[in-house]
């Protein structure tokens, strides 16, 4: 089904372009473009970005594996590893400390007028990719291979069907929801 699409790259520029914009409008939406909230989430006092996120997921996985069980996409794992993570990780969380914004939400906060996502955030992201881009040579030839994993996922890893871990974490998501909404959080 897809098969038009992947072969028409200005199309694919196109629904990407519109998704992002999508993306954004909801964040904004949703309120994780605000400072406030995410520091609140930082915090543990507003619960709205992990809703987010958790919804995120549940429509994220519910949707890769009912395609893929249509035959509409085949999934190809990224490999990953420990070194990969931990520099991702110290990446992201010096630029989250800094800020307060991760890469999605400065772009949405930035979209909505936010001077200091604009200008801390943009800039940020330039100078930490070029950071990186100029480490990646001697990263990639050590720590980031580090604890290699492969291109591991959670059904792999139990060997079971996917809908055997998608269903119970749907559930378990489903049931954290209500329980924050009858805890007021």
């Amino acid at each position: 089904m897809l098969e038009a699409l992947h072969s028409r790259k200005k199309a694919q520029l196109l629904l990407g372009l519109l998704l992002g914009f999508l993306f954004g409008f909801l964040l904004q939406k949703g309120g994780v473009s605000r400072y406030d909230v995410i520091v609140g989430q930082l915090l543990l006092v507003d619960f709205t970005v992990l809703k987010i996120m958790l919804s995120a997921v549940v429509v994220g996985m519910t949707g890769i594996y009912a395609m893929k069980g249509s035959g509409w996409i085949e999934l190809h794992p990224k490999p990953g590893s420990v070194g990969a993570s931990l520099v991702g990780g110290l990446i992201f969380g010096v630029g989250f400390a800094v800020l307060g914004y991760c890469p999605g939400t400065v772009a949405a906060a930035a979209g909505q007028g936010s001077l200091d996502a604009l200008a801390g955030g943009v800039a940020g992201i330039l100078v930490g990719s070029g950071l990186f881009a100029s480490l990646y040579p001697r990263l990639e030839k050590g720590i980031l291979h580090w604890g290699d994993f492969g291109e591991i996922t959670f059904p792999r890893l139990l060997k079971v069907n996917p809908w055997a871990v998608i269903i119970p974490l749907v559930g378990a998501i489903l049931l954290l929801f209500l329980w924050m909404e009858s805890a007021g959080l």
